[in-house]
């Protein structure tokens, strides 16, 4: 049986090294609600997330980034229930000395490998969505985007009730 082509995860031609913001979502494996304590909370700020054990392992994770890269930082994240939202920024010029800097992808893939390796089971999906950002106007409406995310869980596209 032929399966179906699947579409580019990613701009042709485009290099994900390059200086510049970008925003992630990585989902958890089959969107199980693994990262929140209860995932049916009525949450209005970030800093009120009732994460589990594997969701402040996944905000330790996350923190730890720019320790392994110099070139990365994480302007902004928010963890939901089964997916990673992150505003990563990467910057080659670093104390005025340029520096090579990691692709988005082994930044993540990394990052993915860390976490299932430390929870001992796959947690995330295949591959994750990148929006490379646009401008200013386009940074602030992702930034707003993360803000408002936990607010918003219920209404979430990637919302999956509990129960399952």
């Amino acid at each position: 049986m032929e399966l179906p082509n699947r579409k580019a995860n990613r701009l042709t031609e485009y290099d994900y090294s390059t200086p510049n913001a970008y925003f992630i979502t990585v989902c958890t494996q089959n969107r199980k609600n693994l990262f929140w304590t209860d995932a049916g909370a009525a949450v209005c700020c970030p800093e009120n997330i009732p994460l589990s054990n594997l969701g402040m392992m996944v905000k330790q994770v996350i923190h730890d980034i720019p320790m392994h890269y110099k070139t990365i930082t994480v302007d902004h994240a928010v963890i939901m229930p089964n997916h990673v939202h992150l505003l990563l920024q990467i910057n080659t010029d670093i104390d005025g000395r340029p520096m090579a800097a990691p692709t988005i992808s082994t930044v993540i893939n990394q990052a993915k490998g860390v976490i299932s390796k430390k929870a001992g089971f796959s947690v995330w999906q295949k591959g994750f969505y990148d929006h490379v950002i646009r401008g200013e106007h386009d940074y602030l409406d992702i930034w707003n985007y993360i803000e408002g995310n936990p607010g918003k869980w219920a209404e979430d596209r990637l919302y999956v009730p509990d129960s399952q």
